[in-house]
C-alpha cells in the first residue's frame, strides 16, 4: 500500500520513525514533508496528503504534528478524507475496522517512538470490514459531505 506522509515543524522528530515502520510493514512511504524544525503551517502539509488521496496516489495517509488534533481537523474538511486522532492501539484499528477512516494523525508531544509504532502498525494493518451497520452509518458521514458540497440540507 502507498501511505501519503506529512509532517509538520512540530512534527518532524517522529519523520525518521514513521518512516522506517511504513516500510518495515511494507508500505511504500510517499513524503509530503516537512524536512526540518522550521515553522510550517500543518493545514498546508493535511491538504498535501489529503489531495494524494483524493487522486489515488496513496491508499491512506499518516500526518503527525504537535497534538494530532490539528491535522486531523484539516485533513477532515477535505472531501473524502476520515482523519483521526488515535494515540493508542484501539482507536487506530477501531476507526479502520468501522469507519473506513483513511489518514491516521497523531502528535509527537504527547507520544513517543515506541507507542507511535504500535499505533501506526494497528492502523496500517487494519481493514474496513463492511459490515451492514458500518456501511450504513459510513453512507450517512457521506450524506453529510454531499449536503455540505450542494448547500442543501435535504441532500442527506
Amino acid at each position: 500500500m502507498k501511505i501519503a506522509i506529512g509532517f509538520d515543524h512540530a512534527g518532524f522528530p517522529l519523520k525518521e520513525t514513521v518512516l522506517d515502520l511504513v516500510r518495515e510493514e511494507g508500505h511504500e512511504p510517499i513524503d509530503f514533508g516537512t524536512d526540518s524544525t522550521e515553522p510550517c503551517d500543518y493545514p498546508d502539509i493535511a491538504e498535501r496528503v489529503g489531495h494524494a488521496l483524493q487522486e489515488g496516489e496513496a491508499e491512506r495517509g499518516i500526518l503527525v504534528c504537535g497534538s494530532g488534533a490539528g491535522v486531523a481537523v484539516a485533513a477532515s474538511k477535505m472531501i473524502g478524507i476520515r482523519g483521526v486522532t488515535a494515540h493508542e492501539t484501539y482507536t487506530a484499528h477501531q476507526c479502520v475496522e468501522h469507519d473506513d477512516v483513511n489518514v491516521l494523525c497523531f502528535g509527537a508531544r504527547v507520544i513517543g517512538p515506541e507507542l507511535a509504532g504500535d499505533v501506526m502498525r494497528a492502523f496500517l494493518r487494519a481493514e474496513y470490514t463492511g459490515e451492514e451497520r458500518h456501511a450504513r452509518r459510513l453512507e450517512k458521514i457521506n450524506a453529510l459531505e454531499r449536503a455540505e458540497l450542494t448547500d442543501d440540507p435535504q441532500a442527506s
